[in-house]
């Protein structure tokens, strides 16, 4: 397919659901869901670390509306995992729907369901808790092989060998290389040895988690929820319940932003375990306070890198040894980790003779973390390329440079990413074009603006991957319906992200027909194929795929059943779009007859179902270079320019990639700038709220020009990779290094706020 002229894939064309969104048409799940049901809210605990001694709800049951209140006296007493991946999962087996001890602040303590919130609300100031104060852990560092234990119970379990042991607090641990790193980092002239740390990050999406649940006809649990994982979800929700799949139906409706967040299970299983117990139809809305503090935020990392080179800028040896914060629960700490240094290292394939990559992930008495879109790479790519930046200073080079002769390039295998071959890298050529595009010869320098203002420009690159290689499955449904239109039926979940434009886009240019001819369904899992889901940045590249297989088969399906209509053979009739002709010309009919036809006495069903599983996982790359003014009086950035070149292989969409591009880029420069996640010694979250944690808005990022260098990435649909996490990795690292360039120092602590820049510039 490649160099071929496509109609639909390549174009940038709207979303499907553009206009209703945007003229405010129900679609997100408190729209499309009834409001005659129970309300259902969860008491949390004050405490980072406790035991629940005595909790009497009597009270509390007494206020008129109030239906039910649940302790841990009432959940099953069989652990599962929150977190949404393909089982086994990582993630190891350590909660509870309710728990006896409680294990940060913001806990799960009772649930409670009324008939009005007004009830509730006044119901769960009256429920009677008795705690036994414990000491917590609270600091990352000290968590490993501490005496206190956040998972002392016997019945904590493992499904991988992922290292994991609970008597030690130690979520996952694991050490992988190739070559002897001490003999080469003792052979290098130059040896950059730093640790760098990465906060907690909120997703902040803007529609809350949110679920609603029902029994239906049927006796089943009908639940639609705000999710990017329709079968995992069924699957957590069983075992959380200790219920059989087959009682349990999900759906999601209109998503209103994930990031990552909604990979895993926050809020289903409250109003689910109140709608299973009492048959009567639930809603749980979280409030922003508690997304903030009861979530599933960006894993906080320490990343230690030793980055050894020669005078001449090679690099030779880089050993990353990481330490993440999963808090009290282990979900996603296993395989966020991983890609800290499997994202980071790689990207210096080109002379790099000796890597050594270890980690450890422990249990702390905090909010527990969860998935963020960049997944761990984020954090390591901070690390990393703030390492090589530093290198270029202390070797005079222009990073640019340093970068191109160290880079990985097409055709290379990168051992520190499972040994995969880079098939389709344009990392080079991002390069080239982002600096021609940022003028980075003439912004690099240093420039004073007079009045303590001073500019100055920082550079990162960064890579991602293409879904989880040998794990995730994209399924897709393609059948012809009525008068030639086609419908398409995904288990991937649209969050805003475009994925139902872009794989109908992908049906539109298969079968040769318009965008509108193809209706979009999905995510449920009643009726849609299987799917892992909108995570991993899997959905264009694995999904799509799948797309494309099915469209492929139902092709071949379409021309059988119109050759018995035109009385030939089916190698006699070639599909031409909107009809199938006989190849010798004697005869056509057109695909809304063959539609038609496939209605009435017909065996052949026009439609085919295709999974998708891909053995590697290519990584996009990309290339960020960022311009800033600092003021040295009151220490604040402002970001100018941000210039981005991806490589995604071919963009299914260009507009749609742009957006998600600058959509990573935001959130990336609100992660190294302005949202800071700080506790007070008790272990509660300061940043509860809009008001203390803050993201930047339309006035904080400047002007972004984003560009794509495209490669062909030959086992991706249409030649494509992904796009969805890459874009927020690199932000951090460049403005760092801006930041270091226009003040001197060198900040290794996200956020970099500017009582941080000034006191920098004090101490110096």
């Amino acid at each position: 397919m490649e160099n071929k002229n496509f109609k639909t894939v390549g174009q940038p064309l709207r979303k499907k659901d553009a206009m209703a969104l945007l003229l405010g048409k129900p679609a997100y799940l408190d729209d499309v869901t009834p409001r005659d049901c129970l309300v259902v809210k969860v008491l949390r605990s004050p405490y980072a670390h406790a035991l629940i001694e005595e909790i009497d709800a009597s009270v509390a049951l007494k206020v008129p509306g109030m239906v039910a209140v649940y302790t841990y006296r009432d959940v099953p007493q069989k652990r599962f995992t929150m977190a949404g991946q393909t089982a086994p999962e990582p993630s190891p087996y350590d909660r509870l729907i309710l728990d006896k001890r409680v294990r940060f602040v913001g806990d799960a303590v009772a649930i409670l369901a009324g008939e009005s919130e007004a009830a509730v609300n006044k119901a769960i100031k009256l429920v009677k808790v008795r705690y036994q104060v414990l000491e917590p852990v609270l600091d990352m560092h000290t968590a490993k092989d501490n005496p206190i234990l956040v998972h002392p119970e016997e019945n904590w379990r493992s499904l991988c060998p992922v290292g994991s042991d609970n008597k030690r607090n130690l979520c996952a641990s694991e050490t992988s290389g190739d070559g002897d790193v001490e003999a080469v980092l003792a052979g290098c002239d130059e040896v950059v040895e730093h640790t760098y740390r990465t906060q907690a990050c909120q997703q902040a999406m803007m529609e809350t988690f949110r679920t609603y649940t029902e029994m239906d006809p049927y006796g089943r649990l009908h639940v639609v929820s705000s999710t990017q994982i329709v079968f995992h979800l069924r699957r957590i929700l069983a075992n959380a319940l200790d219920i059989p799949r087959s009682r349990i139906h999900v759906e999601k409706p209109r998503i209103g932003g994930g990031f990552g967040a909604k990979q895993t299970v926050v809020a289903e299983v409250y109003p689910a375990l109140v709608t299973w117990k009492t048959g009567r139809p639930a809603k749980m809305i979280y409030t922003r306070q508690e997304c903030q503090t009861a979530g599933s935020p960006r894993h906080e990392m320490e990343v230690r890198v030793r980055l050894g080179a020669m005078r001449d800028g090679s690099i030779r040896a880089l050993d990353v040894y990481t330490l993440s914060n999963t808090g009290a629960y282990g979900e996603h700490g296993p395989t966020t980790v991983g890609l800290s240094g499997h994202k980071s290292i790689p990207l210096y394939t080109g002379g790099l003779e000796a890597y050594r990559f270890s980690y450890d992930v422990v249990y702390t008495n905090v909010q527990a973390a969860g998935a963020y879109r960049g997944y761990g790479a984020t954090q390591g790519i901070f690390a990393v390329e703030s390492a090589v930046n530093e290198l270029a200073a202390r070797l005079e080079m222009d990073p640019v440079e340093l970068r191109k002769k160290n880079m990985v390039r097409e055709g290379q295998t990168m051992p520190a990413y499972y040994n995969e071959v880079a098939g389709a890298c344009a990392l080079d050529r991002c390069m080239d074009r982002c600096a021609q595009l940022f003028d980075w010869e003439k912004k690099f320098p240093v420039r004073e603006m007079g009045d303590g203002k001073v500019r100055a420009a920082g550079v990162a690159m960064a890579m991602q991957g293409s879904g989880i290689s040998g794990v995730d499955v994209g399924s897709a449904t393609v059948k012809l319906s009525d008068d030639g239109f086609y419908n398409l039926t995904i288990g991937a979940a649209d969050m805003g992200t475009g994925c139902d434009t872009i794989l109908a886009q992908m049906v539109a240019e298969c079968m040769d027909c318009r965008l509108e001819d193809v209706a979009v369904f999905g995510a449920d899992t009643d009726a849609s194929p299987y799917d892992s889901g909108s995570y991993a940045s899997s959905t264009t590249y694995v999904t799509g795929k799948a797309v494309e297989k099915a469209c492929l088969e139902l092709k071949e399906k379409i021309c059988a059943l119109a050759a018995g209509m035109l009385g030939c053979q089916p190698e006699q009739v070639e599909f031409a779009g909107r009809a199938v002709r006989r190849l010798d010309g004697k005869g056509e009919v057109s695909l809304a007859q063959i539609a038609d036809r496939s209605m009435c006495g017909n065996g052949l069903a026009l439609q085919a179902t295709c999974s998708h599983s891909s053995p590697i996982s290519p990584p996009p790359f990309m290339v960020g270079m960022v311009e800033i003014e600092l003021d040295r009086e009151t220490g604040s950035v402002r970001p100018l320019n941000y210039v981005a070149v991806v490589d995604c292989g071919t963009p299914i969409n260009p507009n749609l990639a742009r957006v998600q591009t600058e959509g990573g880029l935001v959130q990336g420069i609100g992660m190294a700038l302005y949202e800071g996640v700080t506790y007070t010694p008790q272990g509660k979250i300061l940043e509860d709220s809009f008001m203390q944690y803050k993201i930047p808005t339309r006035l904080d990022m400047g002007r972004l020009r984003v560009e794509f260098e495209s490669s062909y990435e030959k086992t991706g649909p249409f030649g494509a990779k992904s796009i969805g996490e890459i874009v927020i990795n690199t932000p951090a690292p460049a403005l760092a290094h801006a930041i270091y360039r226009a003040t001197g120092v060198w900040h290794r602590r996200l956020p970099i706020t500017p009582e941080k820049i000034l006191m920098g510039m004090e101490e110096k």
